[in-house]
């Protein structure tokens, strides 16, 4: 659920800073797609910590 949620969010945000970048189409589906990798992979190093904890 952690790793959707940032996903989603980190799409959002690097749709966000593209567009006030002032990019194209491509630039914005491109910085969408990298800031959600990079914070679902946050969110998975997060899942698996608190899953670590709970055991």
């Amino acid at each position: 659920m952690i790793v959707i949620v940032l996903a989603l969010v980190g799409a959002v945000l690097g749709g966000v800073t593209a567009a006030r970048r002032k990019g194209n189409g491509f630039d914005i589906a491109q910085y969408a797609v990298v800031y959600a990798i990079i914070l679902a992979l946050i969110g998975l190093a997060l899942t698996i910590g608190i899953e670590k904890l709970a055991a």
